[in-house]
């Protein structure tokens, strides 16, 4: 299966290139080009094989949930010119990211476990248990690393450190809870639970807006709705569409990005395992059978498409 490992594009009056854990992003002036390249990553680490199709999954429903709500903020992108890019305004990034959690699931419920009760300077109750409602959404931010460990932070530590000032930190507060909640109805209607997510923002003068991908299985973790209460109610684990059986396969086999820890080998089975659930969530969320795009060469496909969509700009 061809798939995008990586991009080396030359595009004209490209002014930069920057690899991210999964994207590919190319400065082009006043614009920014994002890549969704095949690659994977779990603890902040990008493991050694693409996935077929993940990026064109993860690009077509952050475009989808990006599209659905530029009425709760305004977001960065124009176009999406390939199934696996999208194109839109380059903003200056906040370095923070707003992660908002309606379940104890995750990281949180992993903290929870080893007996602490704050979260990002965020109080749990007692008594929880893995995958319980939370009494209400609440938001654990981290720092937004480009390389290693993002770093969970408070509220009070992102204000004190003047990471960000606080009119537009609460602002993003606003904003992120609102996507949440916009994010939630959508997942209900197609028979999902929203459990966590992720959330980035941008600026361009005094206009704050939503960057990168929004509810995708890269940034989100999801739960069947229809066995949710009879599988809590009965102590069994939650049937996941998100990358956290990726991350629970490696903690099986000893891997949580630490030093000295070697990624366990990566089957064509494992492969094609995880290339059917991120379709699946694909099809699960947007009620659409997923149209597996031309792949014979994937990486001319691409260039051909952005460089076509450029001409017109």
């Amino acid at each position: 299966m061809n798939t995008i490992s990586e991009t080396d594009f030359q595009f004209k009056n490209q002014t930069s290139f920057y690899r991210g854990k999964v994207r590919d992003v190319y400065g082009l002036g006043k614009y920014v080009l994002m890549i969704a390249t095949d690659r994977i990553s779990a603890f902040d680490v990008v493991l050694p094989r693409p996935i077929p199709y993940k990026g064109q999954v993860l690009n077509q429903i952050a475009a989808r949930n990006l599209e659905a709500t530029r009425d709760i903020v305004p977001n960065w992108l124009i176009a999406v010119p390939d199934p696996n890019a999208a194109l839109g305004i380059k903003c200056d990034t906040f370095p923070v990211e707003m992660v908002v959690r309606g379940y104890l699931a995750g990281h949180a419920w992993r903290e929870y476990k080893a007996g602490r009760r704050q979260v990002c300077g965020v109080t749990l109750p007692e008594g929880l248990k893995e995958n319980d409602k939370l009494p209400h959404p609440i938001i654990t931010p981290t720092t937004k690393a480009h390389e290693g460990h993002d770093q969970d932070i408070s509220r009070e530590e992102i204000l004190s450190s003047g990471l960000v000032q606080e009119e537009k930190y609460l602002m993003l507060e606003k904003y992120a809870l609102a996507l949440f909640e916009k994010g939630t109805q959508m997942a209900r209607e197609n028979g999902l639970i929203l459990v966590d997510t992720k959330y980035e923002f941008g600026e361009v003068g005094d206009t704050i807006y939503l960057i990168d991908e929004i509810h995708t299985p890269d940034s989100s973790r999801y739960f069947y709705l229809d066995k949710y209460e009879e599988n809590q109610a009965a102590g069994l684990p939650q049937k996941q569409l998100s990358k956290e059986f990726v991350r629970e396969w490696l903690i099986e086999n000893g891997f949580q990005g630490q030093d000295g820890q070697k990624v366990p080998e990566m089957t064509d089975e494992k492969i094609e395992e995880i290339s059917n659930r991120y379709i699946e969530l694909y099809e699960k969320f947007t009620g659409e059978k997923f149209k597996k795009k031309p792949s014979e060469n994937i990486l001319k496909r691409v260039h051909d498409n952005v460089e076509k969509f450029l001409k017109k700009l």
